[in-house]
């Protein structure tokens, strides 16, 4: 694991503290790396929203909040329906083939937060990437990898991994009988479900 996904991992566990400066010092000496690799890894992670700006070159890592979890969703839900649509005549049965292989490592036994949040995106990936919109895809794909900040609430109080694990195979099999707007309807269900659990959860957990 690199750096930055020790850092994410780190941020996950509330190993790390949230609202106070990240000292490059501290990380160099917590990771047994150089400070070179640890700016290159806030540096990394400020851009894909895990860390905050603080002061004039600091940063920090954000509490997590409703309102942001929300936004995600709801941008999700537009852009990767979108996104799906573009995609659903294109997908091919290898392509299946692979997100079937995605949601099998899913289900293995001792993975990392940070690793399952990828291996949620690759599923998602797989099924998206033959719309051959490389620029929709990479706002889709920044969206995804923020809202992996928010796993370990669904991954851990919210028990949500095997209702979301059925939830894709489902619409894998939506999918191969090439119903395309049931499809549609339920990957937007899919996204907006677990979103608005998420977002009822932070609210009852800040008031």
């Amino acid at each position: 694991m690199d750096v930055s996904q020790s850092i994410k991992e780190d941020i996950l566990k509330n190993q790390l503290p949230r609202g106070v400066p990240l000292r490059q010092a501290i990380l160099s000496a917590r990771y047994g790396v150089s400070r070179i690799p640890i700016r290159d890894a806030l540096s990394s992670l400020k851009s894909e929203g895990w860390l905050v700006p603080n002061g004039k070159a600091g940063v920090m890592i954000p509490d997590l909040n409703w309102t942001e979890a929300e936004d995600l969703y709801l941008m999700r839900a537009e852009l990767e329906c979108l996104l799906f649509s573009m995609a659903f005549d294109y997908i091919s049965k290898e392509d299946l083939i692979k997100a079937r292989y995605f949601l099998s490592e899913l289900n293995k036994e001792n993975l990392s937060l940070v690793y399952k949040g990828e291996l949620n995106w690759l599923f998602h990936h797989t099924l998206y990437r033959a719309a051959e919109r490389p620029t929709l895809q990479r706002v889709v794909e920044g969206l995804n990898k923020q809202a992996v900040r928010y796993l370990g609430f669904q991954y851990g109080p919210l028990g949500y991994k095997v209702r979301s694990q059925d939830q894709h195979e489902e619409l894998l099999l939506l999918i191969e009988s090439k119903d395309k707007n049931a499809a549609l309807i339920f990957l937007r269900q899919h996204i907006e479900n677990a979103g608005i659990l998420l977002t009822e959860f932070l609210k009852k957990l800040n008031s």
